[in-house]
């Protein structure tokens, strides 16, 4: 399933909708803007919360963990070296690992599993400016892998505003 994601709104107290191919809203991403931590939650088009995305205090480097039913299901942060490409890791509760490959900043990447791709991110799809494409691929946990591309595009705004101080 292919979704669209609007680049550069996921700013803290912002909402926004997550749309499918034929533009139907499929998960709200509501930004808390009276919370301690920066926090995301994306919930289904009934208003249920499906998965919550919240960036983590005390770390070394910029990291979201994703929570489902208050348990932390992931933990999302940029790898400590790679030097050829972009390189982010996904830490699961179950202790295996994903990893987020390509160029993070333009939006061209892929969320792999061992050499499995679950999901591609670009934003070739899209003629929109500031939009970029979600394409899961089936039968994967589209609500985690979206949370995941939302989490890694929070990072990149982070790190951004941060090089601008």
């Amino acid at each position: 399933m292919r979704y669209a994601i609007r680049e550069k709104i996921v700013s803290i107290g912002d909402d926004f909708w997550i749309t499918d191919e034929q533009g139907n809203k499929v998960f709200l991403v509501d930004g808390k803007a009276l919370r301690l931590r920066q926090t995301l939650e994306l919930k289904d088009a009934s208003g249920a919360v499906v998965a919550t995305v919240r960036k983590k205090l005390m770390a070394m480097r910029e990291t979201m963990e994703i929570e489902r039913d208050g348990a932390v299901v992931a933990t999302v942060h940029k790898a400590i070296f790679s030097p050829l490409h972009h390189r982010s890791d996904i830490d699961l509760s179950d202790g295996s690992q994903l990893e987020a490959v390509g160029n993070i900043i333009d939006k061209e990447f892929e969320i792999r599993s061992g050499g499995q791709v679950l999901a591609r991110i670009s934003r070739a799809w899209f003629t929109l400016r500031d939009t970029y494409g979600v394409d899961v691929a089936a039968g994967q946990d589209d609500a985690l892998l979206l949370s995941v591309a939302v989490a890694l595009d929070r990072i990149q705004h982070d790190e951004e505003e941060h090089r601008q101080r």
